[in-house]
């Protein structure tokens, strides 16, 4: 999958392990509403564990993917897909919108790959596939395209000298798609996640909302725009999209951030919350315990798991200015990823 900030790939275990644990044990298949889908890890983790998953993402490029490893089943796409893959790695490439913005206004790729990604996504446009295999296709060209990418993971700016794997050859595959869950099958949504909140009933409610100001848009842009394909114009030395300035999540916020998340909380109708939190969020751990014990008229019991993680590359290898100059210093290498998990268990 992607690089991500916010990964949860290292905790992906111990996130299905508390849900499975919270609705009786593993081999228990449930419905899991995933609020922040993201890369649709986790719900990728959880399918392939049996359980149906609800997405849910405001950004087109995470619906997409969670269209691909969430709502798209094997069966039903897998023979298509690796026949389009195949057609597709045959195209020659045809210079367009990702290479003029992302390979000769900005350095995202090297120009080779950006002209294959612009005839490789042309040719999915021209094909007007089904939603679910379009969405295969789609999500095989981001993964292709961020293997080849120069970047420490981030968009928000590209690497000052052409990174290794930025002189590979763009190449595609088929992604990871799962066969059908045994509890159902998957969904993915694009909405607002309080406005999900109230419409995607599930056993479990998952939640791993952003934690800092960053946008994820802003940090995933290429993507957005890739998906979207909507050709935006453009603004700063990345190339963003003019519409990160004005799609910003209350979530990122951090005078609004607990009222925020305290509204979310209340909008859903799981007897199960789980939690992803990290210990560099705007809360701290006893503020978030503290909004899980009020849920259910204080009848909830909340568990917190704490686990210990190296953080991201980029905050391991400094702050740079545009010019790739290091600005600013490291000021630690590890976090803590919390799991917090809470239960209803009684009513007043």
């Amino acid at each position: 999958m992607i690089k991500y900030l916010g990964s949860k790939r290292t905790l992906v275990p111990v996130i299905v392990k508390a849900i499975e644990d919270a609705v009786g044990g593993q081999g228990q298949p449930c419905t899991v509403a995933d609020l922040f889908s993201g890369t649709s890890r986790v719900g990728h983790a959880l399918k392939a564990a049996g359980h149906r998953v609800r997405a849910n993402d405001h950004n087109a490029y995470a619906v997409t993917l969670a269209r691909c490893y969430v709502e798209a089943d094997a069966e039903e796409v897998g023979r298509e897909a690796e026949q389009l893959v195949r057609e597709f790695n045959a195209l020659p490439g045809s210079a367009g919108y990702m290479t003029d913005t992302f390979c000769v206004r900005s350095r995202f790729f090297q120009p080779k790959n950006g002209e294959r990604i612009d005839a490789i996504r042309e040719a999915i446009a021209a094909k007007g596939l089904r939603p679910e295999l379009e969405a295969v296709m789609l999500v095989s060209l981001m993964e292709a395209a961020d293997r080849v990418d120069s970047t420490t993971g981030l968009q928000m700016a590209y690497l000052k000298n052409w990174a290794p794997r930025a002189h590979n050859d763009l190449e595609l595959r088929v992604p990871n798609v799962l066969p059908r869950a045994a509890a159902g099958k998957g969904q993915a949504h694009c909405a607002d996640a309080i406005a999900a909140a109230g419409t995607l009933t599930a056993d479990v409610t998952y939640l791993d909302p952003p934690y800092n100001q960053h946008s994820y848009l802003g940090n995933y842009h290429v993507w957005e725009s890739l998906v979207r394909w909507d050709k935006p114009e453009v603004y700063g030395v990345a190339c963003k999209r003019m519409d990160v300035r004005d799609r910003r999540s209350l979530f990122n916020s951090r005078p609004r951030f607990a009222n925020t998340m305290r509204t979310l909380l209340r909008a859903i109708t799981s007897p199960v919350i789980v939690v992803s939190f990290s210990n560099e969020g705007y809360l701290s751990r006893d503020e978030m315990e503290g909004m899980l014990a009020e849920l259910w008229d204080g009848c909830g019991e909340v568990t917190t798991l704490e686990n210990d993680f190296k953080r991201y590359v980029g905050a391991q290898i400094g702050i740079h200015n545009p010019a790739g100059r290091k600005v600013g210093s490291v000021s630690h290498l590890r976090n803590k990823e919390f799991v917090y998990v809470a239960t209803r268990v009684g009513k007043r």
